[in-house]
């Protein structure tokens, strides 16, 4: 099987469709599941009783909107380099999913902060480096559609995600580095879970569900970018 013929956005806009539906269906599901889970199962905490639950929520979101980040910048980066026009074009799909997730994680944990600091905002490292997080999707998202050439939006496009990729570790690292209210983290990759057995399933089928959704969103967008890019190639041919 030629893999790289998928390359191509013609050949890659049917294969998408297709994939769309083994995404968006085992997502729809593990949302269920671990919403029920979340809401239902997790047991209430000892400090923060049921206003902790809001975290099944924002921490996947915060999760999604510094990986989305780190995979658009690299597929901006291969388009750029390679001039790899899928490659451009996944990045620009992925932005605005990435910009969501983001959006979301602050929302959430402005509710999460209310009752645990008693406001909600605070000038937090962390706080204030996922806000600058998305200023650069909606900086990336504005770029690109200031510019009428798509070849030069996505050169543009690339430079910017690539300058800000530095603020992605910025922010997993913030509450070491800097004096913060936002608490540590409970789930570490090399140590042993500070929260109870079915919290932390919760959050996992949560992040599970937002990545599935994330891939097959991804996918719907840019199948619309390939059209739109295509007929306006082929509109102007015509013209020349």
């Amino acid at each position: 099987m030629n893999l790289y013929k998928y390359s191509s956005p013609t050949n890659f806009y049917p294969l998408a469709g297709k994939l769309i539906p083994w995404f968006a269906i085992p997502s729809a599901i593990l949302f269920a599941v671990g919403l029920y889970v979340g809401f239902f199962v997790a047991p209430t905490d000892f400090q923060q009783g049921d206003a902790y639950r809001i975290m099944f929520i924002h921490v996947p979101a915060a999760w999604m909107g510094m990986f989305l980040y780190v995979l658009m910048a690299f597929y901006a980066g291969i388009g750029w380099a390679f001039n790899a026009r899928l490659s451009s074009m996944m990045a620009s799909s992925i932005a605005i999913t990435g910009a969501m997730f983001t959006f979301l994680s602050l929302v959430t944990g402005a509710f999460w902060g209310k009752p645990t600091w008693g406001t909600w905002w605070v000038w937090d490292a962390r706080m204030t480096s996922t806000l600058i997080l998305l200023f650069l999707y909606i900086g990336f998202i504005s770029l690109q559609a200031s510019i009428d050439d798509p070849r030069k939006a996505d050169r543009a496009g690339a430079v910017l995600a690539l300058v800000g990729v530095i603020n992605v570790p910025i922010i997993y690292f913030s509450v070491q580095w800097w004096n913060t209210l936002h608490q540590g983290a409970t789930i570490r990759i090399l140590g042993k879970p500070s929260i109870a057995a079915p919290m932390l399933a919760a959050m996992l089928i949560i992040l599970a569900a937002c990545w599935l959704y994330s891939v097959a969103v991804v996918l719907i967008r840019v199948r619309c970018i390939i059209l739109e890019r295509e007929q306006n190639a082929r509109l102007a041919e015509v013209a020349i």
